[in-house]
């Protein structure tokens, strides 16, 4: 397996990284993430994924911060409320460009980490994912549930262990108005 992984945050990857790795899979991150509002929230969540990339010997390519054209994807959409048809649209574009890049390098698997949020929709991520890479036939999107199999509780340790900034919204400024209190 060849794998392109999209990657939201620190605290949502490490564990999956982590499983992956143990399981001799390798993946190239793709830091994609032009929801996230402000920039300086952005510039934090790209420099901790970076860290720990860095750290467990892996590659990122961080894709480009277009918040403006991702205002355009999601138009009409910002009063939506988390799960809503916002966050439909949000994964569609990040998840589309994953697969355009690893199209364009020739991996043949995409996957993200956004699924190991309590707060986003799984079926909405396999949605946009399967979506994603019907313009490529040769690529296949990993549906994986990563919140099973104690993957949740390692999230937290790991979280711990290596001091991650965690944010308190899941990324744009409508989701940081509508988030439920944690």
């Amino acid at each position: 397996m060849k794998l392109l992984l999209h990657v939201c945050c620190a605290p949502c990857s490490a564990a999956i990284i982590e499983y992956l790795l143990e399981r001799e899979i390798r993946p190239v991150l793709f830091y994609f993430n032009p929801n996230i509002y402000p920039m300086e929230e952005y510039e934090i969540r790209k420099k901790e994924c970076s860290r720990f990339a860095r750290q467990s010997g892996l590659e990122i390519i961080a894709g480009d911060y277009s918040h403006d054209l991702w205002l355009k994807s999601i138009a009409g959409l910002e009063g939506e409320p988390e799960r809503g048809i916002r966050c439909l649209e949000c994964f569609r574009m990040r998840l589309s460009a994953t697969a355009r890049l690893a199209n364009e390098k020739g991996f043949d698997t995409i996957a993200t980490t956004l699924g190991s949020s309590r707060w986003k929709d799984l079926a909405q991520i396999a949605e946009a994912g399967k979506q994603a890479v019907t313009a490529h036939a040769n690529i296949i999107f990993w549906d994986r549930n990563w919140r099973k199999d104690g993957m949740s509780e390692r999230r937290a340790i790991l979280l711990k262990e290596n001091g991650f900034y965690n944010q308190q919204y899941c990324g744009c400024e409508f989701s940081r108005k509508t988030m439920p209190k944690r």
